[in-house]
């Protein structure tokens, strides 16, 4: 009688374990990014340029979507923007609070997708280019969204306060009152800080290989 060979079957343990690991550094990525966010803007609270304190956490955003993607830079910057709420809105809260809610969550969630997405784009060009260039737009997305936002739902209020602070007109007082401080320390602080998300990349990939 003729034996017939069979062959063993396989199953795709080694596949199957190493997604896994990937999906459970990912989590802890985003667990750790997301405690840091909230742990910086508590922090920030305590550091003001004019009226509103700066703010911290676009750098760890900015990591999240190098490292994570997009997604997670979105997710960042929604919890960026809910920590904002509790922590540094009152003005704007007191004057219209629905007008408040969509501008804080909304600057924060495209900033960080912004910055996810620049970089996604720009990483097969140079990653120190992209990183530079997603560390850049995040701040300019949070700024330029929030100036947008005050336009539709502050501006009697923020003509008031231009007012008493002696601004000539509101937009000076929101470029260079409200906002222009703000704006260039988080700027600084991104590019100033860009060579670590370079390195962090480099580690995460070395791991990788």
């Amino acid at each position: 009688m003729k034996k017939v060979k069979t062959t063993p079957t396989t199953t795709p343990t080694t596949t199957t374990t190493t997604t896994t690991a990937m999906s459970t550094n990912t989590l802890v990525m985003y667990a750790l990014l997301t405690a840091i966010v909230i742990v910086l803007q508590l922090m920030g609270s305590f550091i003001k340029f004019g009226p509103f304190s700066v703010s911290l956490v676009l750098m760890p955003i900015v990591i999240g979507a190098a490292l994570c993607g997009p997604y997670a830079g979105a997710w960042l910057g929604f919890v960026f923007g809910m920590a904002v709420l509790f922590t540094d809105s009152g003005a704007f809260l007191a004057v219209n609070t629905i007008g408040t809610i969509i501008v804080v969550l909304l600057k924060g969630v495209l900033a960080g997708l912004g910055a996810g997405l620049v970089y996604s784009a720009l990483q097969r060009v140079n990653t120190i280019f992209a990183t530079f260039a997603a560390a850049i737009t995040g701040p300019v997305i949070n700024t330029g969204v929030f100036i947008i936002g005050c336009r539709i739902f502050f501006m009697d209020t923020i003509t008031q306060w231009a007012s008493s602070f002696g601004f000539a007109s509101a937009g000076k007082y929101m470029l260079f009152g409200l906002v222009g401080g703000n704006f260039i320390f988080e700027l600084l602080i991104n590019i100033v800080l860009s060579p670590v998300i370079v390195r962090l990349i480099q580690m995460r990939t070395s791991k990788k290989a």
